[in-house]
């Protein structure tokens, strides 16, 4: 697979820590040729990715909950890079008080945090990205399950990642005539330190394990080299889409 993605420029955005799914993603485009763009929300994540990011990997700040870190990031990417061929979005946040009180009882401030932080920041991100993106072009985002069920202790997360995919959706159609492609992964349940903010995280995981068709979790690096497929040119007929990388649990 090295030579799927050479030549091209791919911005990757979330990454936490080494068990980020958006790091699998990362290592995957990387090993398929890419040239990497890492974005960070703050300091103290970049110090964490600092340990082990490779040196050759530019890390560009960007705080997706302000329109101008968003405009500023895309805009050092573009002086230094010109354009890219796409964009991995895998952002999304919601406070524990929200996540752990059920959506009944979620507040207004709570609602509108996660809602702007997981799903209105790919319409932002998709709107910065548009002036660099190559003809074609590709973005992804991050979704999950339980955008579609209810799953247990998911809460407002579901709420945010079903406005998520209809984002996906609408910017597919809006930015297709430009060569822009725009999809989903929805990812299987995965140790990951989003899950971990999740209350009762443990049996979700056990859960979703027990729904697979093998009995094996979906690694972080089963969804990155799917990723890697979607920046690919190999991809140019899919748009719009959710692709799962569950191993099989959305079929139960």
């Amino acid at each position: 697979m090295s030579e799927l993605l050479k030549g091209k420029t791919i911005v990757i955005m979330g990454v936490a820590n080494k068990r980020s799914i958006a790091w699998g993603c990362a290592q995957a485009v990387m090993e398929a040729g890419a040239q990497l763009v890492l974005t960070y929300q703050n300091d103290r994540l970049k110090k964490s990715l600092e340990r082990f990011v490779p040196e050759a990997v530019d890390m560009i700040e960007c705080d997706v909950s302000t329109d101008e870190q968003i405009d500023t990031a895309f805009k050092q990417i573009g002086d230094k890079y010109g354009q890219i061929d796409g964009l991995v979005h895998a952002i999304a946040f919601a406070d524990k008080e929200t996540l752990e009180n059920g959506l009944i009882n979620t507040k207004r401030d709570g609602f509108d945090l996660a809602q702007n932080v997981s799903a209105y920041s790919l319409i932002a991100v998709a709107r910065a990205a548009q002036p660099l993106l190559k003809n074609p072009a590709s973005i992804v985002t991050l979704t999950y399950f339980g955008s579609e069920r209810a799953v247990p202790n998911y809460n407002m997360m579901g709420v945010a990642k079903a406005a998520l995919e209809a984002n996906v959706r609408y910017l597919a159609s809006e930015m297709g005539e430009a060569g822009v492609r725009v999809n989903a992964i929805s990812a299987g349940a995965i140790k990951t330190l989003a899950v971990t903010g999740i209350k009762e995280h443990g049996a979700l995981l056990k859960l979703s394990k027990s729904r697979t068709v093998d009995g094996q979790d979906v690694t972080t690096t089963e969804v990155g080299n799917v990723a890697a497929f979607l920046m690919s040119d190999m991809s140019t007929g899919m748009t719009g889409d959710v692709v799962y990388v569950d191993k099989g649990v959305h079929l139960h």
